[in-house]
């Protein structure tokens, strides 16, 4: 079964729809690992196509804390853009994100789906940090997880750990938005990028008033 792997959406529309064109044709399941509103100007139409598009749907830290985003006074690129998607998501695509889980397992038990860190809430799993995955992994055959906006894969004593990379806002250098396929069946795997319209990402950010930071930075991809 092939399976394609997005996280970290982030409300940044034009990047998730090249990822939905870019996916191969013999994908058999999309499945989000969370974040999907929060700093870019299109929470609810992010949502509204992850509700379409997605088979499994993990709920990241910006889907939990939209509804009350006073935890990230220190971050006002990301305070900013939670309050913008509380005022546009409301009705049951909030109730169907406040009621996401986490983690989960997949395909029988034999991956381990988590949005941050297998046991720690909100936890920053970087790569060089993913041998502590392993301990997490007896029961299960990879671990797929997403939240730094990294794109990372790594096998520590025959379990695949991966991370597909943030779609809407890459963490890592590389500006296009990243995403995974995985052949659960063979464990072959690509790690995806696909080019994208950042200068309308910038400028709607200006147009409906977020900090201008927002679209800077997805130029450089950190």
């Amino acid at each position: 079964m092939k399976n394609a792997l997005v996280s970290d959406i982030h409300g940044n529309l034009p990047a998730f729809e090249a990822v939905l064109d870019d996916v191969p044709d013999d994908v058999d399941q999309v499945v989000c690992l969370g974040d999907i509103v929060g700093y870019g100007p299109w929470p609810l139409e992010c949502v509204r196509r992850v509700w379409q598009h997605c088979d499994v749907i993990l709920q990241g830290n910006h889907d939990r804390e939209f509804v009350d985003p006073e935890g990230y006074t220190d971050n006002r690129q990301a305070m900013k853009g939670l309050y913008y998607a509380q005022e546009k998501v409301k009705g049951r695509y909030r109730e169907w994100l406040q009621n996401l889980p986490r983690k989960q397992d997949f395909l029988e038990g034999e991956v381990l789906l988590v949005h941050d860190h297998p046991e720690e809430v909100d936890r920053y799993v970087m790569p060089r940090a993913f041998p502590e995955v392993r301990p997490y992994l007896d029961d299960y055959e990879a671990c797929f997880l997403g939240h730094t906006h990294i794109q990372h894969e790594a096998v520590i004593d025959d379990r695949l750990i991966l991370n597909p990379g943030s779609v809407g806002q890459p963490r890592d250098g590389d500006s296009r938005a990243a995403y995974a396929v995985v052949d659960t069946d063979s464990w072959e795997t690509e790690l995806c990028r696909v080019e994208y319209n950042i200068a309308k990402v910038q400028r709607t950010v200006e147009e409906v008033g977020l900090p201008s930071e927002i679209g800077d930075r997805l130029e450089t991809g950190r």
